[in-house]
């Protein structure tokens, strides 16, 4: 017995707000450059998987995600800004300026990142879309 598959339409599918999803790209671009690495990781889904940058391993779970973004609280100086944002759907496209400091040195990377989001509005995924050879620019 074949059972056909139901497909929901856009009208159905539960998926967070478009603003929560905007709410949650703009409070990830502030605790990114905040040294909350913990308050960076409640942003994200139990079982979430970050991919920063595309192609480098994939990043699962808490623990993981807070050392993840710890690297970037532990600069001396960190300011980032949202640039601009799409939302549709599920997912979020965005890019930021990060910038951080330490003993002297400052560097700037501006990613593209493509996020999506569960219906509690938790980011489900995270790519960022930067290649650490080319776009890391001193200051």
């Amino acid at each position: 017995m074949v059972v056909p598959i139901q497909h929901l339409s856009p009208e159905e599918t539960p998926v967070a707000s478009a603003d929560q999803i905007r709410h949650a790209v703009q409070r990830y671009v502030e605790l990114v450059a905040a040294h909350q690495p913990e308050a960076v990781a409640d942003l994200f889904a139990a079982d979430a998987t970050i991919e920063d940058p595309v192609g480098s391993e994939l990043k699962i779970g808490r623990a993981a995600f807070v050392e993840f973004y710890g690297v970037i609280a532990a600069m001396e100086e960190t300011t980032s800004e949202l640039l601009w944002s799409r939302v549709a759907g599920d997912t979020a496209v965005f890019e930021f300026r990060l910038r951080v400091s330490t003993a002297g040195n400052g560097y700037e990377v501006q990613p593209i990142d493509i996020m999506t989001f569960g219906e509690d509005g938790k980011i489900a995924s995270m790519r960022a879309v930067w290649d650490p050879a080319t776009d890391i620019k001193i200051l």
